[in-house]
């Protein structure tokens, strides 16, 4: 599959002085310097290629940082990483009063932190506190890990604290403004669907089918559902349209699911049940489904397959 371009084109060097190039690389000097635990240092060190280390106790982290999630098991990974690799890619800092601040490589730091490494590797730049904010903002960008809402909320960021539009948003991160819309958009998401969504149960075509639906609680039912029964944006479509042409009704269900069509769903689970001798569920959604038939040990479960007329 093709890797899909990002097209931020102004990048990260285009904001800072002095730039930076993803061809800055260590020597393999640099490199071990790293993979050890170093002693502390109140002042930078020079390192190759013009690297300069740093106290980690001296740096704090960006607090524009889009960012909110981090796996502790792929800081893990990452950890395990630089103690066998060394730090391959310093990280990016500017100066802040006596400390200095992080621009981009929060996961780097906090993986080394967690090796309890005394310094570490970075390159200090000038940059204002807008440069700031959308170099971090970039640099996830580029890697493509954030959620959805974490990469809305760095875009509201940059609107709120630096007044800029959305068009000049777009401009600094390298998207369209139409973009930058939409992304603000899922901010108006409840709470609970936003938490579906840093979470990937739900996609952006999925939230925007959620937001075409006024009512927040028809909503959240909705979202609700779809994850529940892991939906397609399509079927979400088809739901959400059920329930703008009967708002009375819960998505996806008829006036009387609740009643007859749960109890008919309950007789057919007790006859299964009865028919194989052990527990037995019916997951029932409009366009699909799943039997779930319990069995305990693999006697159980050839007993099973031989009521199945199943050969083991």
């Amino acid at each position: 599959m093709a890797k899909r371009k990002t097209g931020l084109g102004r990048g990260l060097g285009s904001l800072i002085s002095g730039g930076i190039s993803k061809s800055d690389t260590y020597t393999n000097t640099a490199k071990k310097t790293v993979a050890k635990k170093t002693p502390a240092s109140t002042e930078g060190t020079g390192t190759a290629n013009g690297f300069t280390d740093l106290p980690i106790g001296s740096i704090e982290p960006n607090p524009f940082q889009p960012r909110r999630d981090f796996v502790e098991a792929q800081l893990q990974e990452l950890a395990d990483s630089i103690r066998s690799e060394g730090l391959l890619q310093p990280v990016v800092v500017r100066k802040s009063g006596k400390n200095y601040q992080l621009i981009a490589g929060e996961r780097r730091w906090r993986a080394c932190k967690q090796l309890k490494l005394k310094t570490i590797p970075v390159r200090i730049v000038e940059a204002s506190d807008a440069s700031s904010a959308t170099l971090s903002l970039i640099e996830n960008l580029q890697r493509e890990g954030l959620n959805p809402i974490e990469e809305a909320l760095g875009f509201a960021s940059l609107l709120r604290d630096f007044d800029l539009t959305q068009e000049q948003v777009g401009e600094r991160v390298g998207k369209g403004r139409a973009t930058i819309a939409n992304a603000l958009r899922l901010l108006q998401l409840e709470k609970e669907i936003q938490g579906f969504l840093r979470k990937g149960h739900l996609s952006t075509g999925h939230a925007k089918v959620l937001l075409g639906i006024e009512e927040a609680a028809q909503r959240t039912m909705l979202a609700r559902r779809v994850v529940e029964d892991g939906s397609s944006v399509r079927e979400t479509e088809h739901l959400a349209r059920r329930l703008k042409d009967s708002p009375g009704q819960a998505p996806g269900k008829g006036a009387s699911r609740s009643s007859k069509e749960q109890a008919a769903l309950k007789d057919l689970e007790d006859k299964i049940s009865k028919r194989f001798k052990t527990r037995a569920s019916i997951k029932h959604a409009p366009k699909k489904g799943r039997i779930v038939i319990e069995y305990f040990g693999n006697d159980d479960l050839s007993r099973i397959l031989e009521e199945m007329s199943i050969e083991s």
